[in-house]
């Protein structure tokens, strides 16, 4: 049987919500936002069952390559096509949120957010802090310039 987890992800907690192919509620928890708790979490499940859903945010990349790494199947979905299918619900708690993505999970009225990986991630910050430390020189440069 097939299981579908979503994971309404705030910096510090995480709402899960697991459903079964039916829509029916398995299982509805609060968590840290850390990837061992998720995984012991959903230890009672089998990972070839499971299919988990999150909105992409600040901390996405993070549980994406955490969660995949623990052997689990793992999709970052798209924030304003979740957020639209969200903006129907009448109450707005993480619980529903969590249980709401994995609707839109199961449904698969979703695109998929490709996540780039950590290497390229520490090049870009490389890239930008270079040019960053280059403007400074500049600007540093100017000022000397100006007052002589």
């Amino acid at each position: 049987m097939d299981y579908f987890v979503g994971l309404d992800v705030s910096l510090r907690s995480v709402a899960i919500c697991v459903i079964d192919a039916e829509g029916n509620a398995v299982l509805e928890r609060s968590a840290a936002c850390e990837i061992e708790d998720i995984v012991h979490c959903l230890a009672r499940f089998n990972a070839s069952e499971l299919r988990i859903g999150f909105e992409a945010g600040a901390m996405s990349q993070h549980l994406f390559f955490g969660l995949q790494a623990a052997g689990l199947n793992v999709v970052c979905m798209e924030a304003r096509q979740v957020n639209a299918a969200l903006s129907a619900m009448r109450n707005k708690t993480d619980k529903t949120d969590a249980r709401g993505i994995a609707n839109v999970l199961r449904s698969g009225w979703f695109n998929p957010v490709h996540m780039k990986s950590r290497e390229a991630h520490a090049v870009r910050a490389l890239l930008s802090s270079r040019k960053a430390v280059q403007r400074k020189c500049i600007d540093l440069a100017n000022e000397i310039r100006g007052l002589f």
